[in-house]
């Protein structure tokens, strides 16, 4: 069971899932049923989008292109955020996940994450690899 939310204020449309690292979003709406027009069905739309250029290892510019993409909706519908939850008085925090630990494959950037990669830079007459952020944003506090 998927809690959504609304696509636009008034709209009948829910968003399941929004990955934004697999460029995955599940959305649920109720339409007229084909067979039977006083009826109601709920279709369920998924939209993937594929990254071009997509490197095997995404902090890696030189590794090779992505040509394989794995796509399993038991893991994009699974919510790892914690939770806080009341039992016997006192607030407790669960996961509403399972397999939380095992690491997310990423396609593209995931703009809540942190991406750097080594870059060379001349300091003083040497070479030295220093850590240059792919994602500024999530590297960097405001």
């Amino acid at each position: 069971v998927l809690a959504g939310y609304p696509v636009a204020p008034n709209d009948e449309e829910y968003v399941l899932v929004n990955n934004k690292c697999q460029c995955v979003t599940v959305t649920s709406k109720f339409v007229p049923s084909k067979e039977n027009p006083d009826e109601e069905v709920l279709e369920r739309n998924i939209r993937i989008i594929v990254p071009l250029k997509a490197r095997e290892n995404i902090s890696d510019p030189l590794s090779p292109l992505r040509t394989t993409f794995v796509y399993r909706l038991s893991e994009l519908c699974k919510n790892c955020d914690p939770i806080d939850i009341e039992l016997a008085g006192a607030i407790h925090q669960a996961q509403q996940g399972n397999s939380c630990e095992e690491p997310q494959t990423c396609y593209t950037y995931d703009r809540n994450e942190c991406y750097s990669s080594p870059v060379p830079l001349l300091y003083h007459g040497e070479v030295r690899q220093v850590p240059a952020a792919l994602t500024p944003a999530s590297c960097f506090a405001e």
